[in-house]
């Protein structure tokens, strides 16, 4: 499996919603759905209900479904304004908003930063 990084670096094809969205055993996809909205709770301190887990083909979607938390992420949303591959690529890196991510996603921080500086 390739990877398929978003904005911030996560990377789309671990995520349990983007894993679910392409699950064909409905079982198993409620499963992982279930799992997702315990995540979020425990990770983000967010509550979500299973009908919030939508399907998603990954955040660099130009025209395929997105999560609504990737729909509205201001990460995305900001990227994509700038047309930039990801944040690393961003001439305001390191941001408030990324900042803020990073409390919860340190792994993201650390990849961006290798993007951004490769030599390091």
């Amino acid at each position: 499996m390739n990877e398929m990084i978003a904005y911030c670096d996560l990377d789309c094809q671990t995520c349990t919603i983007y894993l679910a969205t392409r699950e064909k055993n409905k079982e198993k996809q409620e499963k992982m759905r279930k799992k997702m909205v315990q995540l979020i709770k425990q990770h983000y301190g967010l509550k979500r209900e299973l009908k919030d887990i939508t399907d998603c083909d990954g955040c660099m979607s130009e025209k395929g479904r997105l999560y609504s938390a990737c729909k509205d992420c201001p990460i995305r949303i900001c990227a994509r304004q700038k047309g930039i591959k990801n944040c690393a690529y961003c001439n305001e890196y390191i941001c408030q908003t990324l900042e803020e991510f990073f409390v919860k996603e340190l792994d993201a921080k650390k990849r961006l930063d290798a993007i951004r500086n490769p030599s390091v």
